[in-house]
């Protein structure tokens, strides 16, 4: 018979131990570990009984083919985009995001769809009551969908009710955090409830061929809560982010088995929903009616889809010590070495100037294509020469100050020339290429950061400053 242990365990990573500790050894955590109630069976460690024996698996050969798998269409095309095609049955997909972001208003709109299918679609939730999702499909006009709704955080009880009837073809639970299952001695929420109840319904969704997808918490940190294997025992992984003071939402696939990572759907919040954004370039570069020093369109990709942004910066001299240096969309280390580079091939000495570099509309951009494009918005705002507006910019900048070329350079062009712009700054590999399809649209090859000043300086057009902005023009040494 199986006895009770006590174990030791991190909140954050996972990690058990035999004692408690004030920092985690594993993850670095402090006040993260937490007791907990385990079980000893048979083939546990210390539990004196021998593991029994298995049956033979069957191996195959990498050689056959298998049919590709079936999905389940959502009808909203962004969900579909980042979800690889749609969602397979079978499978588990887990969507984490910030409180308040829009995750339960998106997965009831996603069922609400499919049931309208004629599907079988269920929603489980543990954190509100009948009543008010029952408003919140109201206030989307979703009362009339097909979407049975059901209130309970017990596991045993969703499964049991899961059991009863035909199989569901999806089924969402909001949220994983707060099921647990009765044969665990531990809190909702804690490592052992959470993992348990993954793998459950992991269980439940492999053996009848439903999907399930589960809304999970994210940290102040923004990772999902919970330990990292959970991730690992999903098929997908999802986020859904935003910022407070943005009106559209950006729902971002880290993890897909069955589908390209990295992949984004975008999505704007109004009073009757999430809508789709059927052209996000033209909603991150905005209304660029008249030329600004500091701004700089961005020609980037985001999974498989190429996507325009506009680059802010703000170069201000500093009375400060320590100047300030504030991020926000991009690696704060990668402008360190932006500016580093500047400053050692270029003669711009930047050491006294606050700088505030802003990704338009608050999307996150990590890859190093974005470097060319940083570097001539800081170059636009410390000389105050504005860039052309039917200009794009992209390359990555090596520690030698050389610009490198990137991945994909014919779909960034290529989306540059569909939205009318009519020149582009691009690495001087991609320039020399010969490709077809880049009528009306001119390049110009930079080989490194001193060809970048000598454009602005050559094709930047001078804004007059505002009265008393004149003490701030950079100086020759500065230059």
């Amino acid at each position: 018979m199986a006895r009770q242990a006590k174990k030791f365990v991190c909140q954050a990573c996972g990690s058990e131990s035999g004692k408690w500790s004030g920092r985690c050894d594993a993850c670095g955590g402090w006040n993260t570990i937490a007791e907990e109630a385990g079980v000893l069976g048979a083939g546990a460690p210390g539990s004196g009984r021998s593991m029994p024996k298995g049956r033979v698996v069957e191996l195959v050969g990498l050689t056959g083919k298998d049919p590709a798998p079936e999905r389940i269409a959502s009808g909203i095309a962004e969900f579909d985009r980042v979800s690889g095609g749609g969602l397979v049955p079978g499978s588990a997909v887990i969507v984490g995001g910030d409180p308040g972001v829009g995750k339960s208003t998106l997965l009831l709109q996603a069922l609400a769809a499919i049931g309208s299918t004629g599907r079988n679609v269920v929603y489980i939730s543990g954190e509100e009551a009948v009543a008010q999702v029952r408003l919140r499909a109201r206030r989307l006009n979703l009362s009339d969908a097909p979407v049975t709704l059901g209130v309970e955080t017990n596991l045993s009880n969703i499964l049991t009710t899961l059991a009863e009837g035909p199989v569901p073809d999806v089924v969402v639970i909001d949220s994983i955090q707060t099921v647990w299952s009765p044969t665990l001695d531990a809190a909702p929420g804690t490592v052992s409830q959470l993992r348990a109840a993954t793998q459950l319904l992991i269980n439940y969704a492999k053996s009848r061929g439903a999907v399930i997808l589960l809304v999970g918490h994210v940290t102040k940190e923004g990772q999902l809560a919970g330990p990292k294997v959970i991730e690992h025992m999903v098929d997908t992984v999802l986020y859904f982010e935003g910022e407070t003071g943005h009106h559209f939402r950006i729902l971002r696939a880290i993890k897909n088995r069955f589908g390209p990572t990295d992949e984004i759907g975008v999505f704007e919040m109004s009073d009757g929903g999430l809508r789709e954004v059927k052209n996000p370039s033209r909603l991150f570069i905005g209304d660029r009616e008249s030329a600004n020093p500091g701004s700089a369109v961005f020609a980037g990709i985001e999974g498989t889809r190429p996507l325009l942004v506009e680059i802010q910066a703000l170069v201000a001299p500093s009375s400060l010590a320590t100047p300030r240096r504030a991020v926000v969309g991009w690696d704060g280390n990668r402008l360190a070495m932006v500016l580093a580079v500047l400053d050692a091939h270029c003669g711009m000495h930047l050491a006294s100037h606050d700088i505030y570099l802003n990704v338009a509309g608050g999307l996150r951009v990590k890859e190093p294509a974005a470097d060319l494009a940083v570097a001539a918005a800081l170059v636009s705002s410390l000389l105050n020469l504005s860039l052309p507006l039917d200009s794009v910019v992209f390359g990555e900048v090596s520690l030698s100050g050389a610009v490198r070329a990137v991945a994909q350079g014919e779909a960034r062009l290529k989306e540059a020339q569909k939205l009318g712009f009519q020149s582009a700054l691009v690495p001087s590999e991609i320039a020399t290429q010969k490709k077809g399809g880049r009528d009306g649209l001119t390049l110009t090859a930079i080989g490194d950061l001193a060809d970048l000043l000598g454009w602005v300086r050559t094709c930047g057009t001078s804004v007059a400053r505002s009265a008393g902005a004149d003490a701030d023009e950079p100086t020759s040494a500065q230059l």
